[in-house]
């Protein structure tokens, strides 16, 4: 009797404790999404407001920073992904399961749009609130945010703990790469690499030109580092030697 009263507690206590885990990460991933959006889009618009206080090495060194200290904050939560493309690739990669992907792509768009929604409060003469909009041709950075979202993908895959970035090599890595690649691909077309990133202040400020391809470049960049990360990686690193992760 009593083994069948603690089995019957547990029964009534677990799944009370898993949605509360699953609230945790949801959480951790709108607040860290938030800061992502509010500080990097945020250094576009303090820029203009400024007379170019900031410059483009700064700007790119503020998104690069963030993320890492996102991934400082939130990686041994939610495991920091910050980003859609990100949290697809994760689940397409077998480490992160399908399930969760909605939500936390639900919980991206809530923190990127409260973001670019404050920093509009913060400047209402700012026409694009750091949208990303191409300097050349679309093709050009629809190429560009492939490769370098490609990239980036590849290293998150090869430093993160299962589907989650975590730790200080990953915050340094990751953040690394990000300010890397929006220090010289920046001036061409954005670099965005994350498509919350871009729909949230295309929306917000009214400039949708272009917004279709940050949404799908990055996307297809991060779906296309998981054959690579597979090609250089030992047998199983994606698909299934993560399944435990999930």
């Amino acid at each position: 009797m009593r083994h069948c009263a603690w089995k019957h507690l547990f029964a009534r206590i677990a799944p009370r404790a898993i949605k509360g885990e699953r609230m945790k990460k949801l959480l951790a991933e709108t607040l860290g999404t938030f800061a992502l959006v509010f500080a990097g889009t945020g250094a576009i618009v303090v820029d203009h407001a400024s007379g170019g206080a900031i410059g483009h090495a700064g700007v790119a060194l503020t998104f690069g920073l963030v993320v890492m200290a996102m991934i400082h904050t939130f990686g041994d939560v939610s495991g920091a992904h910050l980003n859609p493309a990100v949290t697809v690739a994760f689940a397409a990669a077998g480490r992160f399961s399908w399930r969760d992907v909605p939500g936390y792509v639900c919980a991206q768009i809530v923190g990127a749009f409260a973001a670019s929604g404050l920093l509009r409060a913060l400047f209402p003469a700012d026409a694009t609130l750091g949208a990303t909009l191409p300097a050349g041709s679309a093709g050009q950075s629809f190429i560009f945010e492939v490769v370098l979202t490609f990239l980036l993908m590849l290293t998150i895959l090869s430093v993160s703990t299962g589907a989650k970035e975590k730790g200080i090599t990953a915050g340094i890595a990751i953040g690394g790469v990000i300010a890397l690649e929006a220090m010289f691909a920046g001036p061409i077309c954005g670099a965005s690499m994350n498509p919350i990133r871009s729909l949230a202040p295309a929306l917000v400020s009214g400039h949708l030109e272009h917004l279709a391809l940050y949404l799908v470049a990055p996307m297809l960049g991060a779906l296309l580092a998981i054959p690579a990360c597979i090609g250089v990686r030992e047998p199983g690193c994606c698909g299934g030697a993560c399944a435990s992760s999930r």
